[in-house]
């Protein structure tokens, strides 16, 4: 079993979304998508990826409902595709500013983040924050903890 199986196989929703995201190449084409890059010349050339790849990683990710193709022709052309991310694949947005707020702290380098998100209707920078479901903003000391979710297994009980 390859690891992609492996991990999408787990009752556990961080193993699920690693096998979702399978490889570098494809967290890098939803970022593209997420920026509105949706042709697949234009995801080739932008990424540097060869066209089997991206061909192979776009239909898997058609396959798992991150992404629809929709066909486009402009006039004396042939039908193309377009890529645009679901809302499954808009839902991943988060996830890539995880990511990416994890890179800028770690990975950036002395010269800095190369990209910086703003907000923008006022200018400031956009940071990430966690919130509990009665909306009490969590800082970094405050104890969370993990508890059995609805989908969690169920323990076997041992006979009598």
């Amino acid at each position: 079993m390859d690891a992609r199986t492996a991990a999408a196989s787990q009752v556990c929703s961080v193993a699920r979304t690693a096998a979702l995201l399978a490889d570098p190449w494809t967290v890098l084409i939803v970022r593209d998508l997420g920026r509105g890059v949706a042709r697949f010349d234009e995801l080739t050339h932008g990424l540097g990826v060869a066209r089997t790849v991206l061909s192979r990683r776009l239909s898997e990710l058609v396959g798992d409902g991150v992404v629809e193709r929709v066909d486009y022709r402009e006039p004396g052309a042939r039908t193309r595709a377009e890529y645009r991310l679901t809302r499954r694949g808009r839902d991943l947005g988060v996830v890539l500013a995880a990511l990416m707020d994890f890179g800028d702290r770690h990975l950036a380098g002395d010269a800095g983040p190369p990209v910086v998100r703003v907000h923008t209707g006022c200018g400031a920078p956009v940071r990430l924050v966690s919130v509990c479901a009665a909306g009490h903003r969590l800082g970094r000391a405050d104890d969370v903890h993990l508890e059995p979710g609805p989908g969690a297994p169920v323990p076997e009980q041992e006979p009598r």
